[in-house]
């Protein structure tokens, strides 16, 4: 059966993976005389934090190797699930299909969060109309109605101009796809289909630089890395007009689309040596290099969570 340190439905964080890592084997201090390989696969979104942190930890101990694929959080949870590797990166928590996949594969692990997400929608730098859109434009736009109908910006507000509207996205193996289509068009999953899928962000971000009716959308970090390249909308969930932010995302007034950041972990795994110490150093490391990642960090709420996992797991 598979294990949580909490509800796969609750919220985990990653110093509580530190301690129970440390739980399933003893403690294990970083070490330049460790060797193995770690196989990391899924989100592209978390990719670039997780790879960030790969890449640190390597240069204290070179006789490990981490590889961090991007295969999407659904073709992650494939993989992981099927034993094929050791850390699943998520943008989304996993589902229950996946649990019962992993469960029938003997596969047991650990959920943890490792950051906060602005799901961030954009348009082109030469689109002048576009300030704020309210979750209804937008799922006028996405809706699996809008299918073959809605091709224009002038279907989607009078006000805006007679403009071709071409949209990019994330593939349906991506877990901002589910994430996005269930906030947006209140089914996950639900969506219109002719528009342009990526696994690859930057493949977005191209799109939508090299045309002035596109839109698209993708996690905080790519929209930080492109600041110049593309635009961010605001969004109003029925409270008004807020832009993606690091301080939107950690008040809790940028939504529907914020979202934590996962990373699930094998126990197989974490019974090895190089497997704890990596969580070691993601422990001790998170919050710096969470910031030089672009991405944004635990909050105030999150924190205190942590401290009453940390408790309940000292006492286990």
């Amino acid at each position: 059966m598979a294990r949580h340190l909490m509800s796969p439905r609750r919220v985990a964080v990653v110093a509580v993976a530190v301690l129970a890592l440390a739980s399933c084997g003893g403690g294990s201090s970083t070490s330049s005389d460790l060797t193995g390989n770690i196989l990391i696969d899924g989100s592209s979104t978390v990719a670039p934090l997780m790879t960030l942190l790969a890449e640190d930890f390597q240069e204290d101990n070179s006789g490990v190797r981490v590889t961090v694929g991007t295969s999407g959080t659904g073709g992650g949870f494939e993989k992981f699930c099927a034993g094929e590797t050791d850390i699943a990166n998520a943008s989304r928590e996993i589902k229950e299909s996946e649990i019962e996949t992993c469960k029938a594969n003997g596969i047991e692990f650990l959920e943890v969060i490792i950051a906060n997400d602005a799901l961030s929608v954009v348009v082109n730098n030469d689109n002048t109309w576009a300030k704020c859109l309210t979750v209804d434009q937008l799922k006028k736009m996405w809706g699996p109605d809008a299918e073959g109908k809605v091709s224009n910006w002038n279907q989607v507000d009078a006000s805006f101009p007679d403009q071709s509207l071409n949209l990019f996205g994330a593939g349906t193996d991506s877990g901002t796809f589910d994430y996005f289509t269930k906030e947006i068009n209140g089914e996950e999953g639900s969506s219109r289909t002719d528009y342009n899928p990526s696994e690859d962000d930057n493949v977005t971000v191209k799109g939508v630089e090299g045309d002035k009716g596109a839109l698209g959308y993708f996690g905080f970090s790519y929209l930080e890395e492109n600041i110049t390249k593309v635009k961010a909308l605001e969004v109003d969930g029925g409270k008004g007009c807020v832009a993606p932010s690091l301080e939107n995302v950690q008040n809790g007034t940028y939504t529907p689309l914020s979202r934590p950041l996962y990373a699930y972990v094998s126990l197989k795994g974490a019974q090895r040596e190089e497997v704890k110490a990596f969580f070691e150093f993601v422990g001790e490391n998170l919050d710096s290099l969470t910031e030089e990642a672009l991405f944004i960090p635990l909050n105030d709420d999150q924190k205190a969570i942590e401290n009453k996992n940390l408790e309940a797991i000292a006492g286990a």
